[in-house]
């Protein structure tokens, strides 16, 4: 069997597999279906400080090719998820990734340093998409100097290794990164989900009370694909891929294009047990395509 080993510099998984906050809920939900000891990592549900509700109904809406979304990352608190961590690992020993929210800077590093203590958690996930109240409800991944500042905050207070999560809708992503990078953080993980509008028709209204959602699922592969080598390709820390990856080809692909790992979203909705699938998949195609290790394709993709 091909060694499907990541080092990632600050931590080595067992494979490139990281369900992606927000598809994964808090692990838990997924057990019964396998050993969650079988993946590289997990990513919990974006969490603020405080208990949110999320969005009004509908949230979720089917597309021919994925779904788009509008849950409004609806959690439980920080207070909460320790919890619940503290619960899950007491069933696996795979390692643990908190997806960092917050309505302000401020939020952001109190909520980071609330895991950082924990010593169940084995990474921060950054994520930056989130709306901002100080800067009018933009994203701070949409501003270089924005990401810069909140990066080098949460940087200059925590210890764990910090992944930056970024927004696709913005017009030059390598400039985010790089801003991100230079602020100190450990890993890229891209992209969120690409704003959609979904319409109905017969009311003469957009399906969502927010008007856009974010479109997730295999449309969004070729796009992800793009940004994740456009990103790779300026940046020198690792890059977790992430955009419509429902088997183990995809896997490759994005390796091939210079991610180091991979994220896997709505497949997990679809389909519970994907995670087993598309590792044997990935193993077959590494032994059909004499590929002894991961790395070994890592960005090596032939332009």
């Amino acid at each position: 069997m091909g060694n499907l080993e990541v080092d990632l510099g600050f931590i080595t998984l067992k494979n490139p597999i990281i369900p992606a906050s927000g598809t994964f809920g808090y692990g838990e939900e997924f057990s019964d279906f396998f050993d969650l000891n079988i993946l590289g990592a997990f990513i919990l549900k974006g969490i603020y400080k405080e208990k949110r509700d999320g969005n009004t109904p509908p949230r979720i809406y089917e597309t021919p090719s994925g779904i788009l979304n509008s849950i409004g990352l609806a959690g439980p608190g920080t207070d909460e998820l320790k919890k619940i961590i503290k619960r899950v690992t007491k069933k696996t020993d795979t390692p643990i990734i908190v997806n960092v929210c917050g309505e302000s800077d401020e939020e952001y590093l109190e909520v980071a340093e609330s895991f950082d203590i924990m010593d169940e958690v084995s990474l921060l996930e950054l994520n930056i998409s989130c709306p901002n109240i100080r800067e009018g409800g933009a994203c701070p991944a949409q501003n270089e100097r924005h990401t810069y500042r909140l990066v080098k905050l949460i940087k200059d207070n925590v210890k764990k290794p910090v992944i930056v999560k970024l927004s696709p809708n913005v017009s030059d992503i390598s400039s985010i990164a790089l801003s991100a990078q230079e602020a100190g953080a450990d890993a890229i993980s891209l992209v969120n989900t690409f704003l959609g509008l979904a319409v109905d028709l017969e009311n003469r209204k957009p399906v969502f009370d927010n008007v856009f959602a974010g479109l997730s699922g295999p449309a969004i592969k070729p796009l992800a694909l793009r940004l994740v080598w456009e990103v790779s390709s300026s940046v020198s820390i690792p890059v977790i891929g992430i955009g419509g990856i429902s088997s183990g080809k995809d896997v490759l692909e994005f390796i091939l294009a210079g991610a180091s790992a991979v994220q896997t979203g709505t497949i997990n909705m679809i389909e519970p047990g994907a995670s087993i699938r598309i590792i044997n998949e990935i193993i077959e195609l590494m032994k059909q395509l004499k590929i002894d290790s991961i790395s070994d394709i890592r960005g090596r993709l032939e332009i």
